[in-house]
């Protein structure tokens, strides 16, 4: 079969042939009709990845298709069941073999493309904004990369728990694409200045940041008493520090957020979001939002738009 796979420590990742995996005792085996890119692919191809599993493995953490084959003596899904999975790793390939207790089934009317999109970008979300932060009706929500995969579903769910919004995002096409999503207010982080912007509106109450660097020192300052700031990632390539004499005097929390973590130590908290979120979604109140569909020998292409942001949402691989 064919998978795109680093084959060894610090080389480059390559599209290639591999044998077919077979299905461990707890594993169910996937034929894999897509697969989301994510910010974490690219920071595994350097390494940079707090998970980066050891070479060689194939590159993909999100991915959906039908179980093709169980384990011995495994509980899971039936073969030909359409389900959706979480694997950290593996999603870029013809077939992966995933852990079963991971599998999402899928409603009749999500694409397998959709399901790609969906568990890491909306399940990272919920699970910062609903039961990390705690988010209130009538808060206002600062989401910073706001155009980006995870950014543009923190808008989306920041309203439909009923927060005040505030996208900030580079450029007034990735903006038309937040306010699309459900923004009320609109920052052009290449050009307006993100704290005075955040003072007129009357500060925030909760801030949503996949970003990092200076866009966090100033939303930062932007801050509410009693604010909560979810530390999502540092796609600027900087991690900030953070003066705990300001956090003193204006009693705020800033809450380190990984979505992944929650599965090891209480993954429950996963499964009950990922309930709700299945639930909006065959409801009507969740669209998601996939800027480019690629085939699988075009992941470099793919990969590339996400490293020069010309993306919005979420990339998506397809398999035939």
């Amino acid at each position: 079969m064919r998978a795109y796979m680093i084959l060894s420590d610090g080389a480059s990742p390559e599209l290639t042939d591999t044998p077919m995996p077979e299905p461990q005792q707890g594993e169910l085996r996937l034929r894999i009709g897509a697969c989301g890119l994510n910010f974490a692919d690219l920071l595994m191809v350097t390494g940079q990845y707090q998970d980066t599993p050891a070479a060689p493995f194939t590159l993909g953490m999100e991915a959906a298709g039908v179980v093709d084959a169980l384990g011995p003596d495994t509980i899971g899904p039936a073969v030909g069941s359409r389900v959706a999975v979480f694997g950290g790793q593996g999603g870029l390939a013809e077939y992966g073999c995933f852990d079963a207790s991971r599998a999402v089934p899928l409603p009749d009317t999500m694409s397998f493309e959709q399901a790609a999109a969906f568990l890491i970008a909306y399940g990272t979300s919920h699970v910062a904004l609903d039961y990390k932060a705690r988010l209130q009706p009538g808060e206002t929500l600062l989401v910073l990369g706001a155009a980006g995969g995870v950014g543009l579903t923190a808008v989306e769910i920041g309203k439909l728990m009923g927060a005040n919004v505030i996208a900030c995002a580079r450029g007034a096409d990735k903006l038309e694409v937040c306010r699309q999503a459900g923004a009320d207010h609109l920052i052009d982080a290449k050009s307006q200045d993100i704290l005075a912007e955040c003072k007129a509106l009357g500060g925030v109450d909760v801030v949503y940041d996949p970003v990092g660097g200076d866009q966090f020192k100033a939303a930062f300052r932007a801050c509410n008493p009693e604010a909560r700031i979810l530390s999502i990632g540092f796609a600027s390539g900087e991690v900030p520090k953070v003066p705990a004499n300001h956090l003193l005097v204006k009693n705020l929390s800033v809450m380190g957020f990984y979505w992944g973590g929650y599965l090891k130590f209480k993954p429950q908290v996963v499964t009950d979001s990922l309930a709700t979120l299945m639930g909006w979604f065959e409801q009507g109140r969740l669209t998601p939002h996939i800027s480019h569909t690629l085939p699988l020998e075009r992941t470099g292409e793919a990969l590339e738009l996400l490293r020069t942001r010309k993306s919005t949402g979420k990339v998506v691989i397809t398999l035939p």
